[in-house]
């Protein structure tokens, strides 16, 4: 490097200064962390910015994924495939009269809807881009000028959500390193369940003990029940004797959450010792009771410490009123009376929200995020960062496809290198005046240092008086809560569009998977909780495509269209499955009877078919393996990809349909978070636990029966019978026949050898049985 002597330093201009600090920073910095500086330098004066405020290091980068190129070129081909594919359909129908003419036609159409599909998938994988927050630069800039943050847990039943899991997240968020009188947790329980209630009294008076714990031994992950379940460093000896100490407080905690849930009821003693219990009565109920605002922990207050003297984050614990005659708007309308009772209480103007079986496993995961909402150049920009639903529960080969690899570091990191993040309903931090409707504008500064704490000089009682009344029922009535404030309405996934609209108002999301996952969840154990999830879910979306909000019409011109294709991507899971049943049912049942739909193996018409399947399945593999799944556990994505397009996605389109005919009404299924313990062993020996004979699992049967069956019957045809029909005439369909018994081979089993009670019922067999019988029995025409 060369050397600049301190004389002629002090005779060059300012403007000469800082292009020498960028060429001094690029003899130590990596190139793309210089450019990016030099950006924000440009960014900045050309501001009229000067002194050394004016040059500032961006706190995160975003990196383009390597190979695009060559990925492009890829995709390329494969359209080219896809397209050869559609010709040959259409130039090959079958004349009319003949066998097989109408499956033909049916195909095309199946193959169509796929190819078209295929392309909404790639949008997505064109734009794939990671950030990277630079959360050192945060702190020596920031220093104790941190902004205030809000956390929300949301939980709404006690017997779905035990209150010992709840407190667990609700712990782990208040323990994370960031300065306590800047953090504000809230509590909403949909349920207004004492029990809940007494739960969180437990945790505020553990959370003395356990806060100093976490940070004196910089312990992770800050979940006690997560925790305490790991081995333990013996040679320190004096956090071993704490660290018994902490845990034998939290198991009687723990006890005696569980003893008055099995009683059902709260004992006298504790009753009396805490006058939040006069909220309820015997009139309360789940679905009909008062607003009750109880703020646990002052924040504010100076007393409110640990045991050791350091400050506690505020705790509030919050139950909306509802009555049976207004509508409560599930999640989302618990999320607009947290919005509204915060802006009392706290004000902070950032938001952190999360599902009650969502805990916190990086206690720095806050100042990271922050780095995004806080630069100097595009932070004012940002309205929410999504992080993605992880889980810790996720067996070696994944056997209910949980773990969602691939959308988690491909898809949703492309749509979010769009701008256009999609928000998921937890796992989210937003900018609190993006949630209040507010359209962005380029003059838009984002005030992050100011305080809003406008009743900070209010008692507790006054506070969660005047909290109440933004918690009931009739607060919202003629006011833009619900459609142009807060969280949307009308929708079971709520989060998904009321993110759409945010990016429609101007805002920039980013989505941010960082190297040490941010939350981890339960994710089911059964097949059932998952097609019930998964049914949700694709309703839901498909309501969002039928809606106002369409990305394709409400998008246009606000977002970008590879955004737009990136939402419709997970729009469109419910009118996908018909294809998909079509392609899984028609060759199978043309095979059993001799009929050929696809091209013989000497015509070249051959080589389409089998370069677009080998590329993309190839493509596929490569896909999970670098996104950390194992082979096997890419196979089993493949059988429940299969199965939840079969019956979950295909019952989500038939209710989303009805509902638009006015037919039935939008639902909210809660999915269980209690585990049996045979139900827990099968899982964790990755053994399906199917175990009910719900239409579902009976679809499940039959499709499994019926590929053996034709490929059973097409074999004895090729081999045995009198017919003329060549091997190279049906050998797609067999490829394709076996492929799907290979699949379902765990379906196989749970029919005819399994013995215990995740096994499919005998009553579903025999349906099934009759039910393809009947089916082999259908002409092809």
């Amino acid at each position: 490097m060369k050397k600049i002597s301190f004389v002629f330093l002090e005779e060059i201009s300012l403007h000469q200064l800082q292009k020498l600090v960028v060429f001094l920073l690029t003899q130590f910095l990596d190139r793309e962390t210089t450019n990016a500086y030099s950006e924000t330098h440009t960014h900045t004066m050309g501001k009229g910015g000067g002194g050394e405020d004016a040059v500032m290091l961006p706190l995160f980068e975003t990196k383009e994924a390597r190979f695009r190129g060559a990925y492009k070129v890829f995709a390329f081909t494969v359209f080219v495939g896809i397209c050869l594919i559609w010709v040959y359909r259409l130039t090959h129908i079958p004349r009319a009269g003949e066998q097989g003419r109408w499956a033909w036609i049916g195909m095309f159409m199946a193959e169509l809807c796929f190819g078209l599909y295929w392309i909404l998938t790639q949008s997505c994988r064109f734009k794939v881009v990671y950030n990277h927050p630079f959360k050192e630069r945060l702190s020596n800039r920031c220093k104790d000028k941190l902004p205030s943050v809000d956390i929300f847990v949301c939980t709404a039943d006690p017997k779905m959500e035990p209150p010992t899991m709840v407190i667990n997240t609700v712990l782990s968020v208040m323990s994370y390193n960031y300065p306590p009188e800047k953090l504000s947790v809230y509590l909403s329980d949909d349920g207004g369940s004492d029990l809940t209630f007494y739960a969180l009294i437990e945790a505020s008076n553990f959370s003395k003990h356990w806060i100093p714990f976490c940070k004196k031994f910089n312990v992770e992950p800050r979940f006690p029940g997560a925790y305490f379940s790991q081995q333990i460093d013996v040679h320190d000896i004096k956090y071993a004797q704490e660290w018994l100490a902490i845990k034998k407080l939290y198991k009687q905690m723990e006890n005696r959450i569980d003893s008055a849930i099995e009683m059902g009821e709260i004992p006298k003693e504790i009753r009396d010792q805490h006058k939040g219990f006069s909220e309820w009565n015997s009139k309360v109920t789940k679905q009909d009771h008062q607003s009750i605002v109880k703020i646990m922990i002052d924040g504010r207050d100076e007393n409110a410490v640990d045991i050791y003297g350091g400050r506690l984050p505020t705790l509030v614990y919050m139950a909306r009123e509802k009555r049976p005659q207004w509508s409560h708007n599930f999640k989302a309308g618990a999320m607009n009376a947290l919005i509204r009772v915060s802006s009392k209480i706290s004000n902070a103007p950032f938001i952190l929200n999360l599902d009650c079986d969502m805990y916190a496993n990086d206690a720095d995961i806050i100042r990271e995020t922050l780095c995004f909402f806080m630069d100097e150049k595009k932070g004012h920009e940002i309205s929410f960062v999504q992080f993605p639903q992880n889980y810790d529960n996720i067996t070696k080969n994944d056997i209910y496809a949980c773990s969602i690899s691939v959308a988690n570091n491909v898809e949703l990191v492309g749509i979010g290198g769009y701008g256009a993040a999609l928000y998921c309903g937890t796992g989210c931090l937003h900018r609190r005046e993006s949630l209040y409707g507010k359209v962005y504008s380029k003059d838009y500064g984002g005030e992050l240092n100011v305080e809003f704490k406008t009743n900070a000089d209010k008692a507790v009682n006054e506070l969660e008086e005047v909290s109440k009344f933004l918690a009931n029922c009739n607060y919202e009535k003629d006011t833009q809560w619900g459609k142009k404030m807060g969280v949307i309405y009308g929708c079971p996934v709520e989060d998904v569009v009321t993110g759409l609209a945010i990016q429609c108002r101007g805002w920039k999301s980013l989505y941010y998977n960082p190297n040490r996952k941010a939350f981890l969840g339960v994710a089911p154990t059964t097949l059932d909780v998952v097609l019930v999830q998964q049914k949700r879910w694709s309703e839901g979306m498909f309501q969002i495509f039928f809606s106002k909000y369409c990305p394709f019409t409400y998008g246009h011109g606000k977002i970008k269209l590879g955004a737009q294709m990136g939402y419709c991507m997970y729009l469109l899971w419910a009118p996908i499955s018909f294809p998909t049943l079509y392609y899984v049912i028609v060759p199978p049942l043309c095979l059993f009877h001799g009929i050929s739909l696809f091209p013989q193996v000497e015509s070249i018409w051959f080589w389409p078919f089998a370069y677009v399947f080998v590329a993309r399945n190839a493509c596929s593999i490569a896909e999970a393996l670098s996104c950390g799944d194992t082979l096997k556990a890419w196979w089993n994505g493949q059988r429940i990809w299969l199965i939840r397009r079969t019956t979950s996605y295909f019952f989500g389109f038939i209710d989303t349909i009805s509902r638009q005919l006015g037919l039935s009404e939008t639902t909210f299924a809660i999915t269980t978070k209690v585990v049996i313990e045979d139900v827990l062993k099968r899982y964790e020996e990755e053994v399906i636990e199917f175990g009910s004979s719900t239409i579902m699992v009976t679809i499940i049967a039959v499709l499994a029966l019926l590929h053996i069956f034709s490929l059973i019957g097409g074999i004895k045809k090729i081999f045995l019978d009198l017919e003329f029909i060549k091997l190279d005439q049906l050998i797609l369909h067999v490829i394709l026949s076996l492929l799907l018994v290979m699949i379902n081979i765990p379906v196989y089993q749970a029919l005819f050898i399994r013995n215990d009670e995740g096994r499919i019922p005998s009553s579903v067999l025999l349906k099934s049985v009759v039910l393809v019988s009947l089916a082999c029995l259908i002409p092809i025409v």
